[in-house]
């Protein structure tokens, strides 16, 4: 079995060698320097290891893997369009560097590209793991739109916007285990209690980020420090609080978020003293460690020898404990 960081530089060193040699060399420049910052990479290595519970040699799985990193990185250059981003894992976004239009287009020819690494599987497979995967791309879709509409909205419920971040970010967490194991051979109990692990997981890292976004050190983080913030963006700590406050509390943080003109940090300031003040940092906490304790249960369920399962828990394990 190979251990998680094992599986990332695999995933890592098979991306510096994937060649881009097509012109115009301006469309595929965002795409290698996109492709090419390294993180923990948690689509293509969790699809590589739910693959290597099944099998020992993981070469035949690296296309597909990839496959999925191509397509979340796409979905970023597209979000960074959107979200006026300018600095995604410490560097530039593709929109700052290059513009929207290079942004769009790149993104656009990366959305190509996953579908040409995922089909580098058996024939046999290729059907069933192109429904799932593109099923999933329709769902994401889905999500970025709630997303997009909940910013206009004040009403937002809690479920709600766990529907929208399930969409938008778990499914792919969740599609990236089952595509895996589907091309591993696994069976259909196994391939939906691996599905639900990454889907609880993917819940879990999600309110993580909106967590992070507010408490984390910036150097550590990779993205500016309280976007979410000065954006209004509805995240899971926002609604909370919103759904927490007085009437005297509602009403000063929507004066805030009314403002068109405003210091940043002042604004960053008092979201953060007032989401001190309800709570709301230890009632996300809490939800987090709920959801990394399902995904515990199902890799539980999983029928494989527990020696095999116990990577998986050592990667729950690491993201859980990602640095504020």
């Amino acid at each position: 079995m190979y251990t998680w960081e094992e599986l990332r530089d695999k995933v890592n060193l098979f991306i510096d060698n994937l060649k881009f040699e097509r012109e115009p060399c301006e469309l595929y420049a965002p795409i290698r320097y996109t492709l090419e910052q390294s993180g923990k990479r948690v689509r293509p290595v969790l699809f590589l290891m739910a693959y290597n519970l099944y099998k020992e040699s993981v070469e035949d799985a690296l296309y597909p893997a990839v496959a999925m990193e191509t397509y979340h990185n796409y979905t970023l250059i597209h979000d960074d369009v959107m979200d006026r981003a300018d600095i995604r894992r410490g560097k530039p976004t593709v929109c700052a560097k290059w513009g929207d239009v290079p942004a769009i287009l790149s993104g656009d020819t990366m959305l190509v590209l996953a579908y040409e690494f995922l089909a580098h599987v058996p024939t046999e497979k290729l059907p069933s793991m192109l429904a799932l995967f593109t099923e999933t791309a329709k769902q994401i879709g889905d999500g970025q739109q709630y997303d997009i509409e909940f910013e206009t909205r004040d009403n937002v419920a809690e479920d709600e916007y766990l529907e929208m971040i399930r969409l938008k970010t778990s499914v792919l967490l969740a599609a990236s285990m089952k595509l895996g194991g589907m091309l591993a051979g696994a069976s259909e109990a196994d391939l939906e209690n691996l599905y639900q692990y990454g889907e609880k997981m993917g819940l879990a890292f999600q309110l993580q980020d909106d967590l992070l976004d507010v408490y984390a050190d910036q150097a550590l983080f990779g993205k500016k420090i309280g976007g979410d913030i000065c954006c209004n963006k509805k995240t899971f700590l926002l609604i909370t609080a919103l759904n927490k406050a007085s009437e005297e509390q509602f009403a000063e943080m929507k004066q805030w978020m009314a403002k068109k003109d405003f210091d940043e940090q002042e604004k960053i300031a008092f979201f953060t003293d007032m989401y001190n003040k309800l709570g709301v940092k230890e009632i996300c906490e809490k939800r987090i460690e709920s959801l990394f304790a399902m995904c515990d249960e199902y890799i539980d369920r999983i029928s494989v020898p527990e020696d095999k399962k116990a990577n998986l828990k050592l990667f729950a394990n690491s993201l859980l404990n990602r640095k504020l």
